[in-house]
């Protein structure tokens, strides 16, 4: 058992994976309430032998920071309202130009209570012809669980709102900053 599996066995969680390891993926992953959202997803995907990266802000890639980050997986991307071509665009340019890419999103975009869940996955997908798996954090049974592939109807409305329904039954770290509700 490695360092990562043994981890969350102390810490007792489980971690469900029924979803087949591919080249390239996006795997759009809720409830996000907590920074510990991420330390979990880490620890279950290394735990599996499974290296997802992660989208983060390009200002929390400064030394030594940065050498951590980017041996986990990060990815560093501009916020910036005056970047030349979107974000979307230039995640689909990485997985195009990439062997192996696998990427977490979190549709919430925020730790905070929302019901505006961000598309770009959905056009990333798209644009990059590769598949979206969904992956759920459920706090109370202490689980992550990766076992659903989402394919997109083209309907981005309609979309949403399966991908929402499939998370309405799990609970984030903190239950009221996390909604399915439009």
């Amino acid at each position: 058992m490695g360092i990562c599996a043994w981890i969350l066995k102390m810490a007792r969680w489980k971690v469900i994976i029924n979803v087949p390891e591919v080249p390239k993926s996006i795997i759009v992953v809720a409830p996000h309430t907590s920074n510990w959202d991420f330390v979990l997803c880490i620890l279950a995907s290394r735990a599996v032998g499974r290296k997802i990266g992660f989208l983060m802000k390009e200002s929390w890639f400064f030394f030594p920071l940065n050498i951590l980050f980017k041996a986990l997986g990060g990815i560093p991307v501009s916020r910036r309202k005056d970047r030349k071509e979107s974000l979307t665009d230039a995640v689909i340019e990485k997985f195009n130009h990439s062997e192996r890419l696998t990427v977490a999103i979190t549709p919430e975009g925020t730790r905070s209570l929302t019901t505006r869940w961000h598309t770009g996955f959905l056009r990333i997908a798209q644009g990059a012809h590769i598949p979206i798996f969904l992956a759920a954090l459920d706090f109370p049974s202490r689980t992550v669980i990766l076992d659903r592939e989402f394919v997109p109807t083209g309907d981005v409305d309609a979309d949403m709102r399966a991908i929402k329904d499939y998370f309405r039954p799990f609970t984030g770290r903190y239950a009221d900053r996390f909604t399915t509700e439009d």
